[in-house]
């Protein structure tokens, strides 16, 4: 199988996991809003929240080492095992390490849900680490399998204990720890880590190349979360927390952009890794870079065409001010998705520390632009400083990659296109002028068609392939 059939196939096997589970938590969140107060919910988002940010601090980041050295060393049987003992060794003591932390200042900390916070963390970190050890055994079908099973007993136990027991908050936190336990369970017995695992096997020497790949991405994802969490708390503070509504609410479109790209990006690093030693490299990068581009390039604008309509349906007119946002955070979504497919070369030839200082730099130029800019501009700044500093973040990793290690070229037509396309379709947007947003649509499909015509044949081929050797 060749490179772009595998990363097609990888693909499909992650975004079938991704959608499904995506698809039960929503169909279930009128359960969840119905049986917990807003306060209850608040608590589990909370708790989430805390979780994602605490989890590569806690960690250390040990599962993205592990899979990364075991892309290198799949073809090893001894080589495998000593990578996966030391792993797991190494989060069992930072696991003992941050329990007895936690018992040491527990006596300091008042409140009833830090105990859940705890179980939640660690019980995250095996899975983490069991996930990223599928992936880099090559078993994306045990890996999404997994998601779908972790999903399904979420579910199910908050199901019985929000519904049945009306536990509230803590029935929904201990769901989540029951569910991802049973992702656990169904690792260590199908992906048989029982016979990888030998305390023999652990070595010091890797525990030094993990370290030195995984401990810089901490930063990596502390700024991310920053990335993320700072424009709700700058506009908050500063706008209102009415004001945060109205922004959360634009944002949903252009989320639309990073949850699609966040299913293709797990497949495109475990591909850009594994290819890493070919001779054609730079020319496969290239290749996927340019082809998925045009890809969300087309979405992007094909989104903003559509976002009158799909505004007008969805969100209340009591938004109706986060309107004029939605254009721009989708640009800017773009822009992550471009910082996105260039940083896997980054992570493939194990250059992690500058994966970490642009992400954290992009991270600090966000919060000066939008502390600047927030009392002229008010909301706008959001998106505006957002935007500006994910194009940065693009335009410097790509400017590093050409001067360290190969040249990136995007085709400059592209760029061209899309920019006067873009223009277009925005201002058409802006107009609110049913007639030309109806001319926006043509212009937009047409112009995805076109400028995805060799993906498309490409696409329609292997399905055509699979399809004659299956009847064969």
């Amino acid at each position: 199988m060749n490179r772009e059939r595998k990363l097609i196939k990888n693909t499909i096997i992650i975004a079938i996991g991704k959608i499904c589970t995506s698809f039960l938590s929503f169909f279930l969140l009128p359960l969840y809003t119905g049986f917990l107060s807003t306060k209850e919910y608040g608590i589990v988002d909370l708790v989430n929240t805390l979780v994602t940010l605490l989890l590569p601090i806690i960690s250390l980041q040990i599962d993205q080492g592990v899979f990364r050295e075991l892309i290198d060393h799949r073809n090893s049987e001894k080589s495998k095992c000593v990578i996966i003992t030391t792993g797991i060794i190494l989060i069992t003591s930072q696991t003992l390490i941050f329990i007895l932390m936690c018992l040491a200042i527990s006596p300091f900390i008042h409140n009833e849900y830090k105990t859940f916070l705890i179980i939640n963390l660690v019980v995250c970190m095996y899975l983490t680490l069991f996930q990223q050890i599928a992936r880099g055994l090559g078993n994306n079908e045990k890996y999404t399998i997994d998601s779908v099973i972790c999903s399904i007993f979420t579910i199910l136990f908050n199901v019985i204990f929000i519904v049945i027991f009306k536990f509230g908050a803590r029935g929904m936190l201990l769901g989540t720890i029951f569910g991802q336990l049973i992702g656990i369970f169904y690792f260590f017995i199908y992906l048989k880590l029982f016979k990888y695992i030998n305390i023999k096997n652990y070595n010091k020497q890797l525990k030094k190349v993990i370290w030195k790949y995984s401990i810089p991405l901490i930063p990596n994802a502390i700024a991310w979360w920053v990335l993320g969490a700072s424009d709700a708390i700058i506009v908050s503070t500063i706008l209102g927390i009415d004001m945060n509504g109205i922004l959360a609410a634009s944002l949903k479109l252009s989320t639309i952009i990073v949850t699609l790209y966040s299913i293709f990006n797990i497949s495109w690093h475990e591909s850009a890794a594994v290819n890493i030693n070919d001779n054609d490299f730079d020319s496969f990068v290239n290749k996927t870079i340019n082809v998925l581009f045009k890809l969300f390039l087309s979405l992007s604008i094909c989104l903003i065409t559509f976002a009158p309509f799909i505004f007008s349906i969805m969100i209340n007119k009591k938004y109706s001010m986060g309107y004029v946002l939605i254009p721009i955070s989708i640009i800017s979504a773009l822009f992550n998705v471009l910082q996105g497919l260039v940083v896997v070369v980054f992570a493939a030839k194990k250059d992690t520390k500058l994966i970490a200082t642009t992400s954290t730099a992009s991270a600090i130029i966000n919060i000066i632009i939008h502390l600047s800019l927030i009392k002229f501009i008010g909301l706008y700044a959001s998106v505006v400083s957002t935007l500006i500093s994910l194009l940065i973040l693009s335009v410097y990793r790509i400017y590093v990659i050409n001067k360290k290690y190969f040249k990136i070229k995007i085709e400059m037509k592209t760029i061209v296109s899309g920019l006067v396309i873009i223009l277009i379709v925005t201002l058409i947007y802006y107009s609110k002028n049913l007639y030309f947003q109806i001319l926006s649509i043509c212009i937009s499909l047409t112009y995805a068609v076109l400028l995805n015509k060799n993906s498309l044949n490409f696409l329609l081929n292997v399905v055509k392939s699979k399809f004659i050797s299956r009847k064969e």
